[in-house]
This record gives structure tokens, sequence and C-alpha cells, in this order.
């Protein structure tokens, strides 16, 4: 009996670190460090390689979570309508493919060709850059300046089940005035979406 608690309870724990929050992260006013990872594409991309940025929306995102698939048309659309005016999304897959298959660069690959997904969509593969900004989430957005300057961290907006019954367009409202010159009003917010697969130990 007790080597069946204990082997349950060693379980569990193994369970919860795969699990575990990545850390404190970024906080709004922090400036966020650049990377350079692979993109559905085969090519690497960074922050400062993105010509004419005047801001980015960060997102770590993945393929399998259903509140990831909820926002996806919502993200394509954000996309689309602000990356012509300098604040393209940058999308990152944080989730380790051992824990989450249907996570993998090759099930990437097949989700942007299948969405035809018009931004970047890169694989943080050793989970440095998800622990780095301290997401925990998917989906869980970074807004950053052109000085990479966080300046809104949260959700979308606050409907995760219907696109159609949002009343606050958190993102959106933080881009808007970013690009009036203002303030954020609302400058963080609960992410809501899955927990991010972490590499287990």
């Amino acid at each position: 009996m007790k080597k069946a608690f204990s082997f349950l309870t060693f379980s569990l724990a193994l369970f919860a670190m795969s699990f575990s929050p990545a850390g404190p992260g970024y906080k709004v006013g922090d400036t966020a460090i650049d990377f350079k990872l692979k993109n559905v594409d085969g090519k690497m991309v960074s922050l400062a390689g993105i010509e004419g940025a005047k801001g980015y929306i960060v997102v770590f995102t993945c393929n399998a979570c259903p509140y990831a698939k909820a926002y996806e048309d919502r993200i394509i659309a954000l996309h689309n309508k602000y990356a012509p005016l300098g604040y393209p999304v940058v999308a990152i897959n944080p989730n380790d493919k051992d824990v989450q298959p249907a996570d993998s660069f090759d099930k990437m690959k097949e989700r942007a060709k299948d969405k035809k997904i018009p931004y970047a969509y890169l694989y943080d593969e050793t989970q440095e850059i998800a622990k780095t900004y301290g997401a925990t989430r998917t989906p869980h957005v970074y807004l950053l300046d052109n000085n990479r300057v966080v300046r809104y961290i949260g959700a979308i907006d606050d409907n995760s089940e219907s696109a159609s019954d949002v009343k606050e367009k958190y993102l959106e409202n933080a881009i808007d005035a970013l690009r009036n010159g203002k303030d954020v009003a609302t400058k963080e917010t609960k992410a809501v979406g899955c927990g991010i697969k972490w590499k287990k130990a």
C-alpha cells in the first residue's frame, strides 16, 4: 500500500512539474529581450528583423488548446488589421511536443498551411522565451512598443467562448492607445487558456 501511494505521489509530482508556472517574467514597463526563433517557413525570425514595426503583438499560443483554437481567427484578424499599421502579430508556440504531440513543429506547419496563417508562427523549442516572458497560458499576450517596452499583458478580450459577445477588446484598446500616443488604460488582465505544457524534469 505504501509503495502504491509513493508511486502515485511521485507520478502526480512529475505531472505537476510539466504544468508548473514559468516564473515571474515581465511586468508592464519592463523591456523585453529580442529573440531568434524558427518560423514555420523554416526561417529564423527576430523582432528586430521585422521591417517597419512600431510595436509587436507577441502571442504565446499553440495548435491543440481549445482556447488557442477559439482565438485563432481573432488573432488572424488582429494581424490583418494592425500589421499594416506597424503592429504585427508574432505568435510563439512554447509547448513541449513530448507532452503534447499535436504541438510539434511539423504539426505547426500543417496548422499554418490549413489556416493560411499570415503572421510569423515560431517554435520556442527550448521554452526559454516563454520562461523569460513569464507566459503561463495559451493564448497569453504581450504588447510591446517600438523599444520593446511591455505595455500590456494578458487576454485578447473578455470572451474566450464567443467573438460576437466580446464587450471589452483589451488588446485592441491597448494598441489604439499606443498608436495615438496615449497611456494604456487597462495594462494587465488575466490570461485565459490552457496551461503551457512544460518539459518534464
